[in-house]
Protein backbone atom coordinates (compact mmCIF):
# COMPACT_ATOMS: atom_id res chain seq x y z
CA UNK A 1 0.00 0.00 0.00
CA UNK A 2 1.52 3.69 -0.89
CA UNK A 3 -0.03 6.96 0.85
CA UNK A 4 0.48 10.00 -0.21
CA UNK A 5 -0.06 12.27 2.64
CA UNK A 6 -1.13 16.49 1.80
CA UNK A 7 -0.85 18.86 4.24
CA UNK A 8 0.97 22.17 5.37
CA UNK A 9 2.61 20.71 7.62
CA UNK A 10 4.03 17.43 7.18
CA UNK A 11 6.78 17.62 10.13
CA UNK A 12 4.23 16.43 12.23
CA UNK A 13 3.27 12.96 11.10
CA UNK A 14 7.13 12.51 10.10
CA UNK A 15 7.76 11.39 14.23
CA UNK A 16 4.36 9.55 14.70
CA UNK A 17 5.01 7.76 11.52
CA UNK A 18 8.71 6.89 12.51
CA UNK A 19 8.05 4.62 15.30
CA UNK A 20 5.52 1.35 16.26
CA UNK A 21 3.89 -0.65 14.20
CA UNK A 22 3.51 1.73 11.03
CA UNK A 23 7.50 1.98 11.42
CA UNK A 24 7.75 -1.56 11.28
CA UNK A 25 5.06 -1.77 8.34
CA UNK A 26 7.42 0.59 6.35
CA UNK A 27 10.71 -1.01 6.95
CA UNK A 28 8.64 -4.68 6.27
CA UNK A 29 7.61 -2.69 2.87
CA UNK A 30 3.81 -3.29 3.74
CA UNK A 31 3.27 -0.14 3.24
CA UNK A 32 5.24 3.53 2.04
CA UNK A 33 4.02 6.49 3.01
CA UNK A 34 4.91 10.08 0.70
CA UNK A 35 4.52 13.73 2.52
CA UNK A 36 3.38 16.83 0.16
CA UNK A 37 2.74 20.19 1.57
CA UNK A 38 0.56 22.53 -0.99
CA UNK A 39 2.98 25.53 -0.52
CA UNK A 40 5.58 23.88 -2.76
CA UNK A 41 2.82 24.01 -5.53
CA UNK A 42 1.89 27.42 -4.74
CA UNK A 43 2.71 30.07 -7.99
CA UNK A 44 2.31 33.17 -4.96
CA UNK A 45 6.01 34.64 -4.58
CA UNK A 46 5.18 34.32 -0.95
CA UNK A 47 3.77 30.63 -1.04
CA UNK A 48 0.42 31.63 0.13
CA UNK A 49 -2.19 28.69 0.09
CA UNK A 50 -4.81 30.35 1.79
CA UNK A 51 -7.68 32.50 0.66
CA UNK A 52 -11.56 34.11 1.83
CA UNK A 53 -14.43 31.71 0.77
CA UNK A 54 -16.34 31.97 -2.59
CA UNK A 55 -19.18 33.61 -1.80
CA UNK A 56 -18.18 34.90 1.61
CA UNK A 57 -18.40 33.88 4.59
CA UNK A 58 -16.01 33.51 8.17
CA UNK A 59 -12.63 31.86 7.80
CA UNK A 60 -10.18 30.96 5.72
CA UNK A 61 -10.19 27.75 3.11
CA UNK A 62 -7.21 26.80 1.34
CA UNK A 63 -7.16 27.81 -1.90
CA UNK A 64 -8.21 25.93 -5.02
CA UNK A 65 -4.78 26.29 -7.40
CA UNK A 66 -1.83 24.64 -5.26
CA UNK A 67 -3.99 21.66 -4.24
CA UNK A 68 -5.41 21.18 -8.05
CA UNK A 69 -1.57 21.19 -9.13
CA UNK A 70 -0.79 18.58 -6.69
CA UNK A 71 -3.49 16.43 -6.97
CA UNK A 72 -3.04 16.66 -10.89
CA UNK A 73 0.82 15.68 -10.66
CA UNK A 74 -0.21 12.82 -8.15
CA UNK A 75 -2.99 11.75 -10.31
CA UNK A 76 -0.89 11.40 -13.33
CA UNK A 77 1.51 9.61 -11.83
CA UNK A 78 -0.79 6.59 -10.42
CA UNK A 79 -4.04 5.12 -10.30
CA UNK A 80 -5.65 6.03 -6.67
CA UNK A 81 -8.67 3.86 -4.38
CA UNK A 82 -9.52 6.81 -2.64
CA UNK A 83 -8.96 10.12 -2.31
CA UNK A 84 -9.84 11.05 1.56
CA UNK A 85 -10.34 14.98 2.76
CA UNK A 86 -10.28 14.89 6.05
CA UNK A 87 -12.95 17.38 7.46
CA UNK A 88 -14.76 17.83 10.50
CA UNK A 89 -18.04 17.49 8.79
CA UNK A 90 -17.30 13.71 7.01
CA UNK A 91 -18.52 10.99 7.96
CA UNK A 92 -16.99 9.24 10.87
CA UNK A 93 -13.67 7.07 10.44
CA UNK A 94 -14.82 3.68 12.15
CA UNK A 95 -13.09 0.28 12.16
CA UNK A 96 -14.82 -1.24 9.49
CA UNK A 97 -13.84 1.62 6.99
CA UNK A 98 -10.16 0.90 7.78
CA UNK A 99 -10.28 -2.28 7.08
CA UNK A 100 -12.24 -1.73 3.74
CA UNK A 101 -9.24 0.94 3.39
CA UNK A 102 -6.46 -1.55 3.96
CA UNK A 103 -7.33 -3.40 0.76
CA UNK A 104 -6.63 -0.36 -1.01
CA UNK A 105 -3.19 0.07 -3.14
CA UNK A 106 -2.72 3.65 -3.43
CA UNK A 107 -4.42 6.42 -1.26
CA UNK A 108 -4.33 10.07 -0.63
CA UNK A 109 -5.49 11.85 2.37
CA UNK A 110 -5.45 15.40 2.76
CA UNK A 111 -5.56 17.43 5.36
CA UNK A 112 -7.94 20.02 5.97
CA UNK A 113 -6.36 23.20 7.66
CA UNK A 114 -8.48 26.90 8.94
CA UNK A 115 -12.07 26.52 7.43
CA UNK A 116 -11.59 23.41 4.99
CA UNK A 117 -10.53 23.53 0.98
CA UNK A 118 -12.22 25.48 -1.57
CA UNK A 119 -15.57 23.21 -2.90
CA UNK A 120 -14.31 22.65 -6.18
CA UNK A 121 -11.54 20.25 -4.50
CA UNK A 122 -13.96 18.65 -2.60
CA UNK A 123 -16.16 18.65 -5.86
CA UNK A 124 -13.98 17.37 -8.10
CA UNK A 125 -11.10 15.22 -6.88
CA UNK A 126 -12.42 13.57 -3.28
CA UNK A 127 -13.94 10.79 -3.18
CA UNK A 128 -14.61 10.48 0.59
CA UNK A 129 -15.27 12.94 3.23
CA UNK A 130 -13.96 11.54 6.52
CA UNK A 131 -13.78 12.85 10.20
CA UNK A 132 -11.87 11.19 13.35
CA UNK A 133 -14.47 12.65 15.60
CA UNK A 134 -16.44 15.29 17.35
CA UNK A 135 -13.86 17.38 18.92
CA UNK A 136 -11.41 20.67 18.16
Amino acid sequence: MHIDIITLFPEIFIGPFSESIVKRAIENKMVSIAYHNPRDYSKNKHKKVDDYQFGGGAGMVMTVEPLAILLDSLLEKKKYDAVIFMTPDGERLVQKQLYQYSSFQNIIIINGHYKGSDQRIRDHYVTHEMSIGDFV
